[in-house]
């Protein structure tokens, strides 16, 4: 073999400057690639071989794995494991026999090419067909890419080994496929270690917050659910401009601070299942400065449906839809092209339920106390860390304080109620004394102090946001069938980009403070409860209710003690009565309407947490 080879094989080639696609437009062809050029040739009897293309290696502008499928002759078999070479004005797709061969020609030819002058600072990673560029469906055969190309990425001076062969079983459902949010490490042996965009197959995804999955060489085991979402060509989830549900004032503080022309996101709209993009444009500047606009994606009554958001551009899905929408201005109805994604909601890593799967019970030498943070109802809360890698919050339960084996029969339920706008309990350390529990870290502290630390700096739309979270949490518990019984702003807790999650959700139960179960005590939340409560101790999803209307007067008076200034016998009274707090100055008069809503006198009728929620949703739409 000549010395100056550095890699030979018989691959399928596609040359895309002819129309046609039928099998003739597919060779099979000895490709050479050495340290001076490109080329391939046609094998004749005799072992002869004659030249059909030499490439000079520093024509050559990118080559890199393709993504994306088309419709091929059937004399293409293993048409999946394409590359793509770009040189002078040309596309070359070449069809590899297996995943293996393809990556050690990409790796070899990025290796000699990386300090080409003529290298192209993006290309096109899908396929040009039906006049257009499938990746961003430019109709310029030769526009710019719209991917950045890294000609150092993967690039290795040899070859790649042969990977282990695949040993992954057979499934039942091989469509079942997710795509990695986030790189998560195996805790113990029946985890799962996996890494960001890579994908995997579900094997089991009956508990809600842990999924066992199979990797691509037959390894299973539990993963967060949380960190990983289905890979279907309409998942947007996995996108990195989708938002999930976040609020339109926090949406467009997070397109503000971009500060980029054509910054966007897609978020949910107030309509389940309806999407909206908003947008960052200072074309229509005005006194205020720059704006945000927000369009609703339309749907078709098609079956299926499809989507636009101009009526003259119709996608099959939504991802076809922004990506469309990326790559071409100037349409009708749309304010500025696309260009910038944001997003906030993939930056960190969600707080699993337990550090592992089935792991609720942990070892007290995992923890390291930091510094202490305050006292709480039950006793001391730390700063700590777990495996010193995690933060946590941990609180060391005094003794006398809690009903611990009632706790503990319960720890494992409290642990299971995952969602991102509630304090995750993490794990616990009951076969000690102190007990100790180690809860998600939220670095902001109680939302009552905060509130009052920051008054007089805080937006309608910030309080109104503050409002959403909390109900959004407590919707979620709702659904389970989970009653806080004390829910106060002194029981939800600040973290980054002012996100609130409710805590201590249940935790009265186990209080065996006599003063705190009394209404007549100091320390019974009267001023939070409902009339059913002082009166009967009758709690319900609907008592809690009462108490959210109480936590959104604190939020919208920026912390203010509610019946300041009235002991608790004349709040009952008061109560009693038909008195309510009186609206905040810096609430609408829709904003305490749904306050009043949530202090009616008989349970059945105040509202639930999922119709607060969407009240709430449309309130900020609307700017109140």
């Amino acid at each position: 073999m000549n010395n100056n080879i550095i890699l030979e094989e018989v691959l399928i080639k596609k040359s895309q400057q002819k129309r046609r696609t039928s099998p003739a437009n597919y060779k099979i062809r000895v490709f050479v690639l050495t340290k001076s050029s490109l080329a391939y040739y046609e094998s004749r009897p005799g072992g002869n071989r004659i030249v059909r293309s030499f490439i000079n290696r520093e024509n050559i502008k990118c080559a890199y794995v393709m993504s994306g499928t088309v419709e091929l002759p059937c004399c293409v078999a293993h048409g999946r494991y394409v590359f793509q070479v770009f040189h002078d004005n040309y596309l070359l797709y070449v069809f590899a026999p297996n995943k293996d061969s393809r990556q050690r020609w990409v790796c070899a030819l990025k290796e000699e090419t990386k300090d080409n002058n003529a290298l192209v600072p993006k290309y096109h990673p899908s396929f040009w067909t039906d006049g257009r560029w499938r990746c961003c469906f430019q109709t310029e055969k030769l526009a710019a890419g719209c991917a950045h190309y890294d000609p150092n990425r993967d690039a290795c001076k040899k070859p790649l080994p042969p990977t282990p062969e695949d040993n992954r079983k057979i499934l039942p459902d091989q469509e079942a496929i997710v795509l990695a949010l986030y790189d998560f490490l195996a805790q113990n042996p029946q985890d799962l270690s996996i890494r960001k965009n890579e994908e995997y197959y579900i094997v089991d995804s009956s508990d809600p917050n842990w999924w066992k999955l199979q990797d691509k060489n037959g390894h299973e085991g539990y993963v967060p659910s949380g960190y990983v979402v289905e890979k279907t060509p309409n998942n947007i989830q996995a996108y990195d401009w989708y938002n999930k549900n976040i609020a339109r004032n926090k949406a467009e503080q997070l397109l503000l601070n971009m500060g980029k022309e054509g910054a966007f996101m897609v978020r949910d709209s107030r309509t389940p299942g309806t999407y909206t993009v908003s947008v960052f444009t200072k074309a229509l500047s005005s006194e205020n400065g720059p704006v945000i606009k927000h369009y609703h994606i339309k749907e078709t009554s098609d079956n299926p449906k499809r989507y636009y958001l101009a009526e003259k551009h119709i996608f099959d899905s939504i991802p076809e839809l922004i990506k469309y929408h990326q790559h071409n201005g100037g349409v009708i109805g749309l304010v500025t092209r696309l260009r910038h994604p944001v997003s906030c909601w993939k930056e960190k890593a969600p707080t699993t339920a337990g550090f592992s799967y089935g792991k609720w019970e942990i070892n007290p030498s995992e923890l390291t106390f930091i510094q202490e943070l305050g006292c709480g109802q039950f006793g001391l809360v730390h700063l700590g860390t777990w495996k010193d890698r995690t933060n946590v919050a941990i609180k060391m339960i005094r003794e006398g304080a809690m009903s611990e084996e009632e706790f503990i029969e319960e720890a494992q339920v409290m642990m299971k109620l995952s969602h991102p706008k509630l304090v995750q309990l993490c794990g616990v350390c009951t076969k000690q004394t102190p007990i100790l529990l180690a809860f998600e870290f939220m670095e902001y502290g109680c939302l009552s102090d905060y509130l009052r630390n920051h008054r007089g700096n805080f937006s309608k739309e910030t309080l109104l946001g503050m409002c959403q979270d909390v109900c959004e949490g407590m919707a979620h518990l709702e659904s389970a069938y989970f009653i806080h019984r004390d829910l106060a702003a002194r029981n939800c807790l600040v973290g980054e980009s002012q996100v609130v999650k409710v805590s201590d959700f249940g935790m009265t139960r186990f209080v065996l403070d006599d003063q705190y179960t009394s209404s007549t005590g100091t320390k019974f939340p009267v001023k939070w409860s409902s009339p059913e409560v002082f009166r009967y101790s009758k709690y319900s999803s609907k008592s809690d209710v009462w108490s959210f209307g109480v936590l959104m007067w604190e939020v919208f008076t920026e912390g203010k003690m509610p019946y300041e200034n009235r002991t608790n016998g004349e709040v009952v009274e008061d109560i009693t009565a038909g008195f309510r707090l009186l609206k905040p100055k810096l609430a609408s008069d829709l904003v305490y309407q749904l306050m009043d809503w949530c202090w009616k006198e008989r349970p059945e009728d105040r509202p639930s947490f999922a119709v607060l929620l969407h009240e709430l949703g449309e309130l900020a739409e609307l700017g109140y």
